[in-house]
């Protein structure tokens, strides 16, 4: 892997893997929802969208038949902290897709007529995760975490501000957060370096908008309880704990201790609530950094008749960690399946390309495969212990979605905090 900086000061990170074929490319733009207020939520999602419909040279049809006719594929997606465009193609069509996503990127129209259609898609998408609890519940978890923070925020955002957002107000916010200074461009696959270079100086050399540095504020875990009440088969509820932030030294620790509890089949989680007594179809765990923070979640969906006993098991199962730890099996397995799935992601391009790409966006720096591998060899039971109090030192978060919050309300979320001291 090899870092460039382009003559107006725009990073690049290039990766080339000649047993391949394809390319991957990426424009990673450190802004989303974090980045936004109360009153233009959602504005960042709407830009990722609207950079598809249309520049002074492509309809929106244009781009789509584009990408179609080399047989590659296009996209974007939005998430709290950065918003990513992206290509994979054959290697040959690399130059047809830098042109065409730098024209995207730079030449994007907003045409009032197409920003009122994607308007209304964007509202159906909001509609569509509101008839999905399963989904809705963790928008609810991260509000029960950071209470009214940013990192709080709907990634979609709420229908009456993306109503009032025009043309304008879509131009002034990139102009404001699309700088070069948080603007990285990623690549990885079959290429020339020195070839992309100059195809990247002749398409993205325009490219000076400085803006203003716009600071970010670091949360507070709130260990809130909310509840959405709303006609389900099933209570959706997640429980919500102070995670590690991306650049955090025990992030290892955290990654692994989150396999052991609901990361997969084997976890805690799944075996005791799923397998062993068939309480909940969907029960699991998952981790979140973020620059300055991190969230660990758990989820379960089941029954309103069994959620008291799905929840007692799990906070009972929290605090047997707590007490008892991981076994040195649990960890060695653990290890093994992390550096596992870490080495079969960089088979594929698109793996290597959002992988350096997020590196350099949010770190600033790469750890090689060998840096990592140790990192997880060098995980120790006593690093577990540690994040683990950390996570249980305060009264955990509950969100729920679903007809009744009986149990959810009834539950003790200072009950860990005393035997974590």
């Amino acid at each position: 892997m090899n870092n460039y900086t382009l003559k107006n000061g725009l990073r690049v990170v290039m990766e080339n893997i000649p047993t391949c074929r394809s390319v991957s490319f990426g424009i990673w733009v450190k802004t989303g929802s974090r980045n936004e207020t109360p009153d233009n939520n959602g504005i960042s999602h709407f830009i990722e969208h609207m950079l598809f419909k249309g520049t002074k040279q492509r309809s929106a049809k244009d781009i789509a038949d584009l990408f179609d006719g080399i047989g590659g594929n296009v996209n974007a997606f939005t998430s709290k902290e950065y918003t990513c465009y992206f290509a994979k193609v054959l290697d040959q069509h690399l130059p047809i897709a830098v042109e065409a996503l730098a024209d995207m990127f730079f030449e994007s129209q907003f045409d009032p007529a197409e920003l009122a259609k994607e308007k209304n898609v964007i509202l159906e998408e909001i509609s569509m995760y509101e008839d999905t609890p399963d989904d809705k519940v963790h928008d609810e978890a991260s509000r029960a975490a950071f209470g009214d923070h940013p990192l709080a925020y709907s990634i979609l955002g709420l229908e009456d501000r993306l109503q009032a957002m025009d043309s304008d107000t879509l131009k002034q916010f990139m102009q404001s957060h699309y700088r070069i200074d948080n603007t990285v461009i990623s690549i990885a696959g079959n290429v020339d370096e020195k070839a992309v270079l100059e195809l990247l100086e002749k398409y993205f050399s325009a490219f000076s908008n400085r803006g203003e540095s716009s600071g970010i504020v670091e949360p507070s875990f709130r260990g809130d309880y909310l509840f959405h009440k709303k006609k389900t088969e099933q209570n959706h509820i997640c429980l919500s704990f102070p995670g590690c932030s991306i650049s955090d030294s025990k992030l290892y620790a955290m990654i692994l201790l989150n396999n052991a509890i609901g990361g997969g089949m084997s976890s805690r989680l799944f075996q005791e609530i799923r397998e062993k007594r068939g309480l909940a179809y969907s029960v699991y765990s998952y981790h979140t950094s973020y620059a300055d923070s991190g969230l660990f979640t758990i989820y379960a969906g089941t029954a309103p008749k069994q959620t008291k006993e799905v929840l007692d098991l799990t906070v009972e199962m929290m605090g047997e960690l707590l007490t008892d730890g991981l076994s040195d099996s649990e960890l060695h397995r653990g290890k093994e399946q992390l550096k596992g799935s870490l080495i079969l992601s960089l088979e594929s391009t698109s793996s290597r390309m959002n992988r350096i790409g997020k590196n350099e966006l949010m770190l600033g720096r790469h750890y090689t495969l060998d840096e990592m591998l140790e990192r997880i060899d060098n995980v120790t039971i006593e690093d577990i212990q540690d994040i683990t109090k950390r996570m249980l030192s305060v009264p955990f978060a509950v969100s729920m979605v679903g007809s009744s919050d009986k149990a959810a309300a009834a539950l003790g979320r200072n009950s860990l905090v005393s035997s974590s001291i």
